[in-house]
């Protein structure tokens, strides 16, 4: 056994061990000592899931056996953690956010700081072991372990908001949650077998097998659901909006993506051989991410309160990386995985910019916080910044990803919906944050569009907390994904990919920039900023722009209606969403 197997399983088991002295040694702890222990063990996480992505690189995937239960000929029992250099990467990555959300975090609960603190490692640590395993049945205990996390810190203020939306988030998700299960168990009835590979042989054999195409139905629409895919994402904005600001920045920035990164990874390592599955993937999900990044770009739009903002906006964005993967090219996939980690540092960095707003100005309504940022302008350059990067600015990891999800496109009609979707939610996403920055720092756009009429609530967080320690993580995050070169993203597709798709290595080739995909972030950028001086400069552009723009109110007005807040409503279009999963896979 090398050194790169025996540390497998400590990315998860560290943050444990330290979630479990904190717990046990609680407020007899130096006052800041849980932070600075959360923070460090975040960042020793990030460490070793590095380690474990360059191993990987260098001398392929290590399998560890826990227990040494090794499969024997014809049966495979035990549980394997696999940490391919894409799946260790993400954990890297994970790990990353997690101490930058921890540093914003410093002195926001002093009187529950092991509480928190303990929390957060514990889903740290679910997140880890979900990107690292090799069973199903043990994704499924990650991702319960996860959500049970998620739904503690979503209602950790105790306030009837706060509970309200954790409410919400638990019921759907927890439905999820068992439909993954009953998904688990009929691939079992057919695989008998958990490990990836296992079960990955038997679908192989399968063709068209009922059984097993109900069982992939049934899994997606649990991790889809995590994703917030349409027609599943309305519990997202109602625990964004109420959970305390380093946790939005995890809920947006690594759990819902790592939803679809999930989805992605049984998608290519353990049904890739089931015609009816890739029917699924490239048929209805292909449309559904497209659809998805749309809406979630209206939706973003027309929101007052920053935190539904830029949980909608996360809508958006995890659309376009669905039809990444939907699109069943390696280069799509490479291009969502790019776009995942992007798309965490810029989202991370937004919801902790946020934060630093209720902070100071005690708001997070954008009307009402009309020029009230003149004097934190830092937070307001780097807002500006990171709406530019959501709108398509050809800089940095999120563009490489963005470039890569372009080329992945089909031919003919479905390849031309596929540009236009994602031009428009990204056009439409930055736009909305661009606006805001806008609004907030520079005291524009008096006179407010279809934003005025959504919902908002007053609320506030700790505040006497030093600016510089919020600001530094915004500017590392920020700062990674602008220094990180694009073309990182067409070295993960030609060196990362192959194992964590079981390609043959040197077989993912990136194709040549075309016209389009030369033009398609500057059209996104023009867009944004367009859509953003449109509703700021509202009394001095022509007329005939706002009314343009009216045309749209009745379904924006629409959309923001189906978000009622009601868990029936809720539950309903879930059940709706399986019910298209079957419909398709049945004709």
């Amino acid at each position: 056994m090398t050194l790169l197997d025996v540390l497998v399983p400590f990315p998860v088991v560290l943050p444990l061990a330290v979630g479990a002295i904190v717990l046990a040694l609680g407020e007899r702890l130096p006052k800041h000592a849980p932070e600075a222990l959360g923070i460090a063990a975040a960042l020793a996480v990030a460490g070793l899931s590095a380690v474990l992505s360059r191993g990987a690189l260098d001398a392929g995937t290590p399998v560890y056996w826990f227990g040494g239960w090794e499969p024997r000929p014809g049966v495979t029992l035990g549980i394997a953690f696999a940490p391919d250099p894409a799946s260790a990467g993400i954990a890297a990555f994970i790990g990353l956010l997690f101490a930058a959300a921890l540093v914003f975090a410093w002195g926001f609960f002093d009187e529950v700081r092991s509480t928190f603190n303990v929390l957060m490692l514990l889903f740290l640590a679910a997140m880890q072991g979900f990107c690292l395993t090799r069973d199903l049945f043990n994704l499924f205990v990650w991702f319960e372990v996860m959500s049970v996390a998620a739904y503690a810190l979503t209602g950790f203020s105790l306030k009837r908001a706060s509970l309200a939306g954790a409410l919400n988030f638990t019921v759907v998700n927890s439905l999820g949650s068992m439909l993954m299960l009953a998904g688990i168990g009929l691939v079992y009835a057919r695989a008998g077998a958990l490990d990836f590979e296992a079960v990955r042989e038997a679908v192989g054999r399968a063709g068209h097998d009922p059984v097993i195409v109900g069982g992939f139905c049934l899994v997606s629409v649990a991790l889809l659901t995590k994703a917030a895919i349409l027609p599943f994402q309305f519990w997202l904005a109602d625990a964004h909006a109420v959970a305390p600001s380093p946790v939005s920045v995890i809920f947006s920035g690594s759990m819902v993506p790592i939803g679809l990164f999930g989805f992605a990874k049984i998608a290519v390592q353990v049904f890739p051989g089931s015609p009816d599955a890739g029917s699924i993937l490239h048929g209805l999900l292909f449309g559904v991410g497209c659809a998805t990044a749309v809406v979630g770009g209206l939706l973003a739009w027309s929101q007052r309160h920053l935190k539904r903002l830029l949980a909608f906006s996360t809508i958006g964005h995890i659309g376009i990386m669905l039809t990444g993967v939907a699109a069943l090219s390696p280069v799509g996939l490479a291009g969502a995985l790019a776009y995942l980690v992007g798309h965490g540092l810029v989202k991370g960095t937004l919801f902790m910019l946020v934060g630093v707003l209720l902070a100071e100005k005690a708001g997070v309504d954008e009307l009402n916080l009309r020029g009230l940022g003149r004097d934190i302008w830092p937070a307001g350059v780097l807002t500006g910044l990171a709406a530019l990067l959501l709108g398509g600015a050809p800089l940095g990891l999120l563009h490489g990803g963005a470039d890569l999800v372009s080329a992945a496109a089909p031919d003919g009609l479905a390849g031309w919906a596929m540009h236009l979707s994602v031009l428009v939610g990204t056009a439409l996403t930055g736009g909305a944050v661009l606006r805001f920055a806008g609004r907030v720092y520079l005291g524009l756009g008096p006179d407010p569009g279809d934003e005025a009429e959504a919902p908002t609530d007053e609320e506030q967080e700790k505040a006497d907390r030093p600016l510089w320690l919020m600001l530094a993580p915004c500017i590392l995050l920020l700062g990674i994904d602008v220094l990180v070169p694009a073309d990182l993203a067409e070295h993960m597709a030609a060196r990362v990919l192959p194992q964590f798709a079981h390609l043959a290595a040197g077989s993912v080739a990136v194709p040549p920039p075309t016209g389009w995909t030369a033009v398609e972030p500057w059209l996104a950028l023009l867009g944004a900023v367009a859509v953003a001086g449109v509703a700021l400069f509202r009394d001095r552009v022509p007329r005939i722009l706002p009314a343009a723009g009216g045309m749209f109110k009745p379904v924006v007005a629409g959309l923001n209606r189906l978000h009622t807040g009601v868990i029936n409503d809720y539950v309903v279009w879930m059940a709706l969403g399986v019910a298209m999963f079957a419909a398709w896979a049945t004709f």
